[in-house]
């Protein structure tokens, strides 16, 4: 190949919407005030606040991300919805050159926020208004998908579609990697801290205290799990898992 050339990427084709997305009931009830009014994402959309947040343990759980990924990054990566901090800045610094980064929510501010915080111009990564619960892309489009604390954040019927559509657009031999929220040692002295913030905050949460999130994968999902790691003291919880 000529050196001067660029590199050649496996560009997964994603249909628009047929109609401007809106914003899902749910998500506008419950979490405008995180996510949707523009002064909410400059007012959590900072390091030392996200941390506070996840009790000092952000950085870690984005370490624990990138352990799984190749370094530098190959193939196609889609990440399923935006997340506050600088997770989706640190994959482009380990993306690779024939690389790409496709990164989807369902709210245009969430992705202008993260246009604003990436090494630009960038042709190997993409944003797109898409909800997670109906990706518009083929069948095993992907060498991997990244959740990042998105399954606890949506009602159950959801929480299953979205899970469902990652599996549909990973390719067999893939990993699907999900950071989650998880039941902590009956011991932690912060568990009933926690359980009020989701009590006050996050009414679909508790969930993931109740279940395990395989049990919201789609049935008959053929897959093996690579990794099931817990982290302080089990209040956070990485699962990667390959699909057969």
């Amino acid at each position: 190949m000529n050196p001067t050339e660029p590199l050649k990427k496996d560009i997964v084709e994603f249909e628009g919407p047929s109609v401007p997305l809106a914003t899902p009931g749910y998500l506008h009830k419950i979490y405008w005030w995180a996510y949707e009014h523009p002064l909410a994402v400059r007012f959590w959309d900072h390091g030392l606040l996200i941390n506070l947040i996840l009790l000092g343990n952000y950085d870690r759980l984005v370490d624990a991300v990138l352990e799984e990924f190749p370094s530098p990054m190959t193939g196609s990566t889609l990440q399923i919805s935006c997340a506050y901090g600088k997770l989706t800045p640190r994959l482009q610094t380990h993306l690779g050159k024939d690389g790409t980064l496709d990164v989807i929510d369902v709210l245009n501010v969430q992705l202008e926020n993260v246009r604003r915080k990436l090494r630009r111009p960038d042709d190997r990564i993409r944003l797109i208004q898409c909800d997670a619960t109906d990706l518009h892309c083929p069948d095993e489009s992907y060498d991997r998908a990244l959740m990042f604390f998105l399954p606890h954040e949506l009602p159950e019927d959801k929480r299953r579609q979205a899970l469902a559509e990652a599996f549909r657009v990973v390719k067999p031999g893939g990993q699907i990697v999900l950071v989650e929220f998880h039941n902590p040692n009956w011991w932690h002295p912060l568990k009933w801290y926690q359980r009020l913030v989701f009590l006050l905050f996050e009414p679909f949460a508790m969930d993931m205290w109740r279940h395990e999130l395989a049990d919201y994968f789609p049935k008959g999902a053929n897959y093996s799990v690579t990794n099931m790691k817990s982290y302080f003291g089990g209040l956070y919880q990485k699962l990667v898992i390959v699909k057969k």
